[in-house]
């Protein structure tokens, strides 16, 4: 017998439900510095973690002017030092996402800003955060500042906001989801 059959016979087949997984959306402006940072920070704490099964990490940009480049090369060669990886392709979040996802982290509250004007709902509003909020080391409302225009500092001084934040948002994610 087929799952979802009615005879209640032995030989049933029970459909199990599969675990649903926690979806996470990191976004800056082009999603080429520091989104793609967070989700490789990310993605490597929770590969740390054994929980590649439970979590879909993401990123994406509020502007769609990066849209199918790879991450800045500063940013990948900064994360790769320490042992991260960071690739992929930008893309512009679009308004449809706040159904894909649960967590939509902005990195700086313009971002967050633009974020809560494409948002369809209060729902959908209520996913969205400040990175750094997730820190309580970090004062509330602190920005991830943009690299891109200073030298190889920025981007060490992004990856250590990222690695606090997210191991403090991992923590977070961990405790209200069961995982």
């Amino acid at each position: 017998m087929r799952a979802g059959s009615s005879s209640g016979g032995a030989d049933d087949v029970l459909s199990l439900p599969a675990m649903t997984r926690v979806r996470l959306c990191f976004v800056c402006l082009g999603n080429i510095c520091r989104s793609p940072t967070a989700e490789g920070v990310f993605r490597h704490l929770v590969v740390r973690a054994g929980l590649e099964h439970a979590l879909e990490i993401d990123s994406a940009g509020t502007g769609g002017w990066h849209v199918g480049e790879a991450p800045d090369t500063r940013s990948a060669a900064a994360a790769a030092e320490r042992g991260i990886r960071v690739d992929g392709a930008a893309r512009k979040f679009v308004a449809a996402d706040f159904a894909r996802f649960d967590y939509v982290v902005a990195m700086d509250r313009s971002n967050r800003e633009n974020l809560r004007k494409l948002a369809p709902t209060a729902d959908a509003r209520a996913k969205i955060s400040l990175l750094r909020d997730h820190d309580p080391a970090s004062p509330p409302e602190s920005d991830v500042p943009d690299p891109y225009y200073g030298g190889p500092h920025g981007f060490e001084e992004v990856l250590d906001l990222c690695e606090r934040a997210c191991e403090a948002l991992l923590a977070s994610v961990r405790e209200r989801h069961g995982l």
